[in-house]
């Protein structure tokens, strides 16, 4: 196999499409929030592309027993209402640096076939610790892309996120700016510890807004359910072993 192949799957005419990149990453965010967009648009969306490469992991996927090598995928999405949609999919990024510019540059390569001009990548952004309100930070390859952000309620905070943005997400905005696309990058706050389908619906929620689409979030909130009961499970055992670790009133008046 060559170090990049892309198999054209299928054409499809969109109009004023914007690409939606959802990869793995911190908390799986961008993950969720991509595959939410695909359940919720199913009946209108097609695979146009498949881009295998030697940079991502050396493995298979299976299901029910037949194997699939390790790819990502774009989606043509043509919803009711709101903008047109490439939407990049994948279980895996690239195991190095050469190859994540690699394949950024064939992911807008794609998006340029298609007429994007504006694109959004979707991620999170780890506070290390379990949070209840859920922020939307933004990063942006134009400053004039800021106003309409702000307005849909994404913060710009000052040296934040902290040593920038790695991976595709980062270079989707770097690169964006030199090829001529106008980039946005969407990270829902996130303890980084669990997956985390609150911080999806919170990006989804702005990127909802500013591409004028509609959304269901009931699988997604299932999901959330799922991880409060897990999230409960784990503050329980760390209450039980603080209190483990505490000593009794027998131990405290022998060491008086």
């Amino acid at each position: 196999m060559d170090e990049l192949e892309i198999d054209d799957v299928a054409a499809v005419e969109l109009t004023d499409p914007v690409l939606v990149e959802g990869l793995p990453g911190v908390g799986h965010v961008g993950t969720l929030a991509a595959e939410h967009v695909l359940e919720e648009f199913e009946d209108e969306s097609t695979l146009v592309r498949r881009i295998y490469s030697r940079e991502f992991p050396p493995q298979v996927s299976i299901e029910d027993g037949v194997a699939s090598l390790t790819c990502a995928e774009i989606h043509a999405v043509s919803p009711e209402t709101g903008r047109d949609l490439l939407v990049l999919t994948g279980d895996h990024q690239a195991q190095s640096n050469d190859g994540h510019y690699l394949l950024t540059d064939a992911f807008l390569d794609v998006a340029d076939e298609f007429g994007v001009q504006d694109l959004y990548a979707l991620g999170g952004v780890p506070t290390g610790e379990l949070i209840e309100e859920y922020a939307v930070l933004g990063a942006v390859s134009h400053e004039s892309l800021r106003e309409d952000l702000e307005d849909a309620g994404v913060e710009f905070r000052e040296d934040e996120p902290a040593g920038g943005i790695v991976g595709v997400s980062g270079l989707l905005l770097g690169l964006s700016e030199r090829r001529g696309f106008e980039a946005a990058c969407l990270m829902g706050e996130t303890s980084g510890y669990l997956v985390d389908p609150k911080s999806a619906r919170a990006v989804l929620e702005v990127l909802e807004d500013v591409l004028e689409l509609e959304l269901d979030y009931e699988q997604l909130d299932e999901r959330a359910d799922e991880m409060e009961e897990v999230v409960g499970k784990i503050q329980e055992m760390e209450q039980q072993q603080q209190s483990m670790d505490l000593p009794s009133d027998d131990d405290l008046r022998y060491i008086g």
